[in-house]
């Protein structure tokens, strides 16, 4: 879908283990700015940026940043953006970054290594925002149940690991044996808001679509419903030609600013999901940019906030 090409610029937004970056490499010619807010992704490219030949630049940020990191290294436009968003195995797999119910570690769910934990989170959100933080970004029935186990044990003990808060979790939502872990919404909604997932997430399609040139393609892949909702309005709306109305006029239409690729998300076939288990939830969309001016971007929705935890933001 990204359909790489000898001479384009393309920015590999989630560099992770840098899979998509040595695939776009691999094309004679291509340049790939990487972006990573994990310092250890960042790290552990390195041998990859000397095997380049100068045609790989990684940036340790945020990649709602795109723009601006682009533009610090002189590229005012791209051929291709591709973003796979969410936690990567790497962090699931490393105990101490404190993503995973599945090995003990500390509490932390920092993609980067800056602000508040989830441990920060569960020790100082009230009881209300805790539920809401749980329901809204993990989308777990039994938030409120699960809120008031955590408020009822912080009191006793600090909830400072993944056990403990997958025990206490455990505890209150029951799975039958084949069902997603009782922990897995719980623990995606706390990562979620910790890293403000969703924010960064729409900041980075619209940041895509003022740095794509005509021709250029958008690819995301993304990994639970929330993402893939975000993607798919995103690209409706772009691809929609907004027209004045019947009571304004004078207002010019809104030309499209993507051409949709994937009607329908690609996702895993059964081959692909039996070598990759973890690929079983993925969702691919994509869409070629026009060469129609891009939209204004739309105010971030209203998540929940928790000043006191957040920093104030």
């Amino acid at each position: 879908m990204l359909g790489p090409r000898d001479g384009g610029i393309y920015v590999d937004a989630t560099f992770g283990a840098g899979g998509y970056s040595r695939a776009i490499l691999a094309v004679a010619g291509t340049r790939v700015i990487g972006i990573d807010r994990d310092r250890t992704a960042i790290a552990g490219g390195f041998g990859l940026v000397d095997r380049s030949g100068g045609r790989l630049t990684l940036v340790e940020d945020r990649f709602s940043n795109l723009a601006e990191i682009c533009a610090a290294q002189g590229v005012d436009a791209v051929d291709g953006v591709v973003m796979d968003v969410g936690v990567s195995s790497m962090q699931l797999d490393d105990a101490e970054r404190g993503f995973s119910f599945r090995s003990n570690g500390p509490l932390d769910m920092r993609m980067g290594h800056d602000g508040p934990t989830a441990a920060d989170v569960v020790a100082r959100a009230s009881e209300a925002d805790l539920a809401n933080i749980i329901y809204i970004f993990g989308e777990e029935r039994y938030s409120r149940s699960v809120a008031r186990a955590i408020v009822a044990a912080r009191k006793h003990a600090p909830v400072a690991t993944t056990r403990a808060l997958a025990d206490i979790v455990s505890k209150v939502v029951r799975s039958k044996p084949g069902e997603i872990h009782p922990a897995t919404r719980t623990f995606q909604g706390l990562r979620i808001f910790v890293n403000q997932e969703l924010d960064e997430l729409h900041l980075a399609l619209s940041a895509s679509e003022r740095i794509l040139k005509p021709g250029g393609r958008l690819v995301v892949v993304s990994f639970h419903s929330l993402e893939d909702r975000i993607v798919k309005n995103f690209l409706v709306e772009r691809a929609r030609a907004g027209g004045g109305s019947r009571h304004l006029p004078d207002i010019a239409p809104v030309a499209p600013s993507f051409q949709i690729l994937t009607k329908r998300p690609v996702t895993p076939g059964d081959d692909e999901i039996s070598a990759n288990p973890r690929a079983r939830s993925a969702k691919l969309r994509a869409a070629e940019r026009t060469d129609a001016p891009a939209h204004a971007a739309a105010e971030l929705p209203a998540w929940p906030v928790l000043a006191d935890v957040m920093g104030g933001g």
